[in-house]
C-alpha cells in the first residue's frame, strides 16, 4: 500500500460506514430510481348527486383520472338510484365512468341522451364501467343512474 492510499483509506472506510449506517431510510431517497409513495386520488365535486326526487345529500365520491371522471358507487348495495347533473358553472366531463362492487350490484343502468344497461360480474374486485359515447351530450340535463343487486340482475 503506498502512502497516498494509506492516507485516504480511513476516509473512504468512514464514508462507507456512514452510508451503511444511514440505512435504507435516508440513502434510498437519494437514488434516482427511488419510487415515491402513490398518493390516493383527490376527491372532487364536478357533478351534483341527488335522489331521483331531487333531494340532495347523496354521498358518492368523484375522482379525476386524466380527462375521465370516476364516480365511485362501490359502497352502494341492493336497489338504488341517483340523479347526476353538472355543478353550477361547469359542463359534463369528456368521459364518465362508474366504479361498482361485484356481488353488491349486479346491473347498472344509466339514462341520459341514451339508455344503457351494464351487467356486473358476480364476484371479484371492484369493476370500472365506462359510459359509451352518446349516452350523454353537452345538452343532456341529467343522468339517471339505477343499480340492482346480483339476484335481480339474473332474474331480469
Amino acid at each position: 500500500m503506498n502512502r497516498d492510499t494509506a492516507r485516504f483509506a480511513p476516509m473512504i472506510a468512514g464514508l462507507l460506514l456512514g452510508l451503511a449506517g444511514c440505512g435504507q431510510l435516508h440513502v434510498a431517497k437519494l437514488w434516482p430510481f427511488h419510487r415515491k409513495a402513490v398518493l390516493p386520488p383527490e376527491a372532487v365535486n364536478e357533478l351534483v348527486a341527488e335522489t331521483p326526487d331531487g333531494a340532495s345529500g347523496v354521498n358518492v365520491s368523484q375522482y379525476w383520472d386524466r380527462n375521465t371522471l370516476l364516480v365511485d358507487l362501490s359502497a352502494m348495495t341492493g336497489d338504488g338510484a341517483l340523479r347526476l347533473r353538472p355543478a353550477a358553472g361547469t359542463t359534463w366531463p369528456v368521459r364518465l365512468e362508474f366504479r361498482v362492487q361485484p356481488g353488491s350490484i349486479g346491473r347498472l343502468q344509466v339514462r341520459g341522451a341514451q339508455r344503457v344497461t351494464y351487467s356486473v360480474p358476480a364476484s371479484g374486485a371492484a369493476v370500472v364501467v365506462k359510459l359509451d359515447a352518446g349516452v350523454y351530450t353537452a345538452r343532456t340535463a341529467q343522468l339517471d343512474v339505477e343499480w340492482h343487486p346480483a339476484a335481480a340482475a339474473e332474474g331480469g
